[in-house]
This record gives C-alpha cells, sequence and structure tokens, in this order.
C-alpha cells in the first residue's frame, strides 16, 4: 500500500422500509456497525447502505403501488412501523403480481427524481430514531443516493465482460452468467425490464468496487448462492471481496420471514419500550451489542430471548463500570487493541471482538468502548 491507509468498502443488505424492523434485521445492523466503526480506526472504510439503490425492485414497488389502489389518500405520518407492516402483511398475502403498467410510473418517480412513497418516508424517520437511540452510525436512511450506474449501464458492462446473458430482443429476460465458476445462471431483470435486488446491488457495487482495496458483503445466510454470484463478478475487478453471512434470530424456535408478520412483541421499538429507562443510553448500547452479536453469534440455532438480554444490559452496567475504574489508566490506543481481530482481512470481526469483552474480570479500555460500542 506504499504507507497508505487501505480503502474498504462496507456494503451490508439493505432492510426494505415496508414493515418494522425485528431481532433479525437489528442482529445485522448492529453487525455492520460494530464492524464499521472498530474497521475505521485501522482503514478508510466507505459504508454503503443505500435505499434509493433499491426501490426500483418489485417488492418495493408493488407494495406502494398496493397501498395506494387499495388505501388511497391515506395520512401516514399517523401511523406506527407495526400498522404499516400491516398492510405489507397483507400485500404479500394478496398474491397477486402487479403489472408492469402498474409499477412504470413509481419505477419512473424513483429514477427521475428519488420519489420515496409516505409510507416508507415515514418508516424510515421512525428508524432514525432508533438508530440515535441505539448509537448506530446513519448511513444516509433519509438521504437521495442513486447508484452509480443505469440499469442498462450495468448489463452492457456485465455482457462486455463476458458475465451478462441478455435475451430481451428474443423476449427473454437477462442473466448473470457465472457459469464459468461454477454456479448456475442467474435471472436479474425481467424480460419487461423490472430487475431484482442482485440487479440493484450490482449497479451499486460494480462503479465503487475499483476505488477499495477490500470489499465487504454482509447478508442473510438465506441469500448466500447470490452473494457467492455477487462476490464473482466484483472480484472480476481485481478486488478483494469478502463475504461475512449474519443468521438471523428464531423467535420461539422458528425463523420466519417479516412478510408473515408475528413480530409485534418482538419489533426493535417494543423491545426499546419493553427496557423503558431501567438503563442508562451507554449500558443499552452496549448491551444490545453484547446481546445480539456475542452472545448470539454469527449463527441462527438461538432464538431471542428477553431474559438473556437483561443479562447482556446487566453485563454492560458491570463493565461500564470498570472502565470508568480504568479511567486515566494508561492503555493502548484503539488500533492497537482492535488489531488482533481482523483474522487475515482488513475489516474487524465484530464477533472476536466484543466476545472479547466477556471475560471474567476484564476491564475494558475506555477508548474502545468509546469508539465502537457506544
Amino acid at each position: 500500500m506504499g504507507g497508505t491507509r487501505p480503502k474498504v468498502l462496507l456494503a451490508p443488505i439493505t432492510v426494505t422500509p415496508s414493515k418494522p424492523l425485528t431481532p433479525s434485521h437489528l442482529k445485522g445492523l448492529l453487525w455492520t456497525d460494530v464492524m464499521y466503526r472498530a474497521t475505521a480506526p485501522l482503514a478508510d472504510v466507505t459504508y454503503r447502505y443505500s435505499h434509493t439503490t433499491y426501490h426500483p425492485t418489485e417488492q418495493t414497488l408493488g407494495f406502494w403501488e398496493f397501498l395506494d389502489r387499495t388505501y388511497g389518500d391515506t395520512d401516514y405520518e399517523s401511523l406506527s412501523e407495526e400498522e404499516i407492516g400491516e398492510f405489507y402483511v397483507r400485500y404479500r398475502a394478496e398474491g397477486t403480481q402487479p403489472t408492469v403498467e402498474a409499477l412504470h410510473p413509481y419505477a419512473e418517480a424513483v429514477e427521475s427524481n428519488g420519489f420515496v412513497h409516505p409510507a416508507s418516508a415515514r418508516i424510515l424517520r421512525l428508524w432514525t430514531g432508533h438508530y440515535e437511540q441505539l448509537g448506530l452510525h446513519d448511513p444516509g436512511l433519509l438521504a437521495h443516493q442513486p447508484p452509480g450506474s443505469g440499469l442498462e449501464e450495468m448489463i452492457e458492462d456485465l455482457v462486455a465482460a463476458g458475465l451478462g446473458f441478455d435475451q430481451r430482443e428474443l423476449g427473454g429476460p437477462v442473466y448473470l452468467d457465472a457459469t464459468r465458476f461454477g454456479l448456475p445462471l442467474r435471472q436479474i431483470v425481467t424480460a419487461e425490464g423490472r430487475p431484482n435486488y442482485l440487479a440493484c446491488a450490482l449497479r451499486e457495487l460494480l462503479p465503487l468496487v475499483p476505488g477499495h482495496d477490500e470489499v465487504v458483503l454482509l447478508y442473510d445466510r438465506e441469500l448466500d448462492p447470490d452473494y457467492q454470484l455477487l462476490e464473482r463478478v466484483l472480484s472480476h475487478r481485481g478486488t478483494t471481496v469478502r463475504r461475512v453471512p449474519v443468521g438471523r434470530v428464531p423467535i420461539g424456535g422458528r425463523i420466519t420471514s417479516a412478510r408473515h408478520g408475528g413480530w409485534h412483541d418482538h419489533t426493535v421499538d417494543a423491545l426499546l419500550r419493553s427496557v423503558g429507562d431501567d438503563y442508562c443510553p451507554e449500558a443499552l448500547r452496549l448491551g444490545m451489542r453484547l446481546y445480539f452479536i456475542a452472545t448470539l453469534g454469527p449463527g441462527q440455532q438461538e432464538s431471542f430471548r428477553h431474559d438473556l438480554l437483561r443479562k447482556s444490559l446487566d453485563r454492560a452496567e458491570q463493565l461500564l463500570r470498570r472502565a470508568e475504574e480504568a479511567t486515566g489508566a494508561q492503555e493502548a490506543g484503539p488500533p492497537a487493541l482492535l488489531e488482533p481481530h481482523r483474522r487475515g482481512h482488513t475489516y474487524v470481526d465484530p464477533y472476536r471482538l466484543t466476545s472479547s469483552l466477556l471475560g471474567r474480570g476484564r476491564r475494558p479500555a475506555p477508548s474502545l468502548l468509546t469508539t465502537v460500542f457506544l
């Protein structure tokens, strides 16, 4: 690197603003936040998290069309995440496929002027409050952040690199073609021109990759096949790509999608209300990270438990007291404390770092807590 700091692109999967945040969503957000804040002292980190990029998917546009068709001129500013989420559950239960003609005005508005439906705009504003309370870095929830390339430009780029297969002139779809790497063809754009999540990710990430030494993809384990494809395509640009799958959080032993509902007692809003004013802001932020990162770990075997969450919050209070006792004592700076948790890659491993706080009698460095966890 010639003495220059490495450049890292951190690109987590986005949460569609159509339902409340659940424990699975919160786990991914906290994991990303710790990785971002812990890696920043060691590298120049670009945290790319753009809702604008993924609004053109049928999942989002279809929901917006459903809302306008079914509920008309509704005042979404008076509704909660849960109430808007109930609309989303009804939309998915309806099971009808919106027509290209019905979605076209929404897609056009997103691309031309950054349109966001009032229901999704309301959810995003509510999420900014959760981010603030949890001490999460806000990568631009309310910002207009369009991808660096257009859909057609991205397709042409893939085809020119031998990684795309465009059949639209023959009435077919567009495929991502990584068959030379032993991976199956994957449709990314329909014959009518509708992109899926993977197509949107390519529009965003392909232009960004050349300016970075390492790209880190954080995503839901169930999307691993798509992220293997994404890794291959981005690696073709000569950049190191790391995949970091994060398991979901079972509720009562079951992993279900938020589209099916059943999350009312386990939304982030409900969790925050359940602890109320029992803990100071610092203990809340640290305790949430201890539970969702260190206790639950990267897998998805352990179901969510309120009692263990409270134990993590209690443990956070103890750690904060010990850190306060250590204030003024000589300690290594954050870079030296973070370096051991990189394991051959540039980014800092959130699980290794957070778990390191839990050793018996550990007295965490105040500067580490401030830099990463609070």
